[in-house]
């Protein structure tokens, strides 16, 4: 296991949403990472099934309730509940490989000059309609869900959107490349992904959240006029 005298804290943070059937399994996966010290944050996003007695069989995840706001408020609910100096996302009903967290914190640290590291993904039954990557060649591409920030990152960009129902993280990465945050994205699979068309991204195009995103920044970089002065 992967732990110095000068770890750094690693906090993997989750929105959970009616999530009882696959939550168990990926909280396994994150608690057999082999970095320390690490800490997982679940906020349930008021789900109405077995999700919170499901988490209980882990007393060491922090677990929080809110009211159902969406995933862009849960996520930064779990931000706000977490105390590690790097963030990583995580989907609950998706699995990590052991060294997901080491690979990324690993690149973090050897590279201070970035602020995000994505990685590579597998999926565990992708729908034969998904494309492929052009450069790794892996269906569906990088996912956005793969990100760990720097926590001073996260802050400065102001968290997620809330007002977005999906395609938060697409807007996270806009404004990002706005303020000119370097990320990358490492070669190593760091996510196992599972798909259900039940989902917030099953079955909808990723097109709409990324234009709405592509407007406000444009809306932003437009000069005052002189009603606005």
């Amino acid at each position: 296991m992967t732990e110095t005298k000068d770890s750094p804290l690693v906090s993997v943070i989750m929105a959970a949403y009616n999530a009882a059937e696959h939550i168990g399994e990926a909280l396994e996966s994150v608690l057999a990472q082999d970095w320390q010290p690490l800490e997982v944050v679940v906020v349930d996003d008021g789900s109405t099934d077995d999700t919170a007695a499901v988490v209980a069989r882990y007393p060491d995840v922090v677990y929080v309730r809110q009211d159902n706001k969406g995933p862009s408020a849960a996520r930064n609910a779990a931000v706000e509940h977490s105390s590690g100096d790097f963030v990583a996302n995580f989907d609950s009903d998706d699995l990590l490989p052991t060294t997901r967290v080491s690979d990324q914190v690993g690149y973090l640290l050897s590279h201070p000059e970035v602020g995000a590291v994505f990685g590579r993904q597998e999926w565990m039954n992708a729908p034969e309609w998904m494309a492929r990557d052009s450069v790794y060649g892996d269906v569906d591409g990088i996912p956005l869900s793969s990100a760990m920030f720097r926590r001073n990152v996260f802050f400065d960009l102001g968290g997620y959107d809330t007002s977005f129902v999906h395609g938060e993280d697409m807007d996270l990465l806009v404004r990002m490349r706005e303020r000119g945050i370097e990320y990358q994205v490492i070669p190593e699979i760091v996510l196992y992904r599972r798909y259900q068309a039940s989902s917030l991204t099953g079955g909808r195009a990723p097109h709409e959240p990324l234009l709405r995103s592509l407007r406000a920044k444009l809306a932003r970089q437009e000069p005052p006029t002189e009603a606005d002065a």
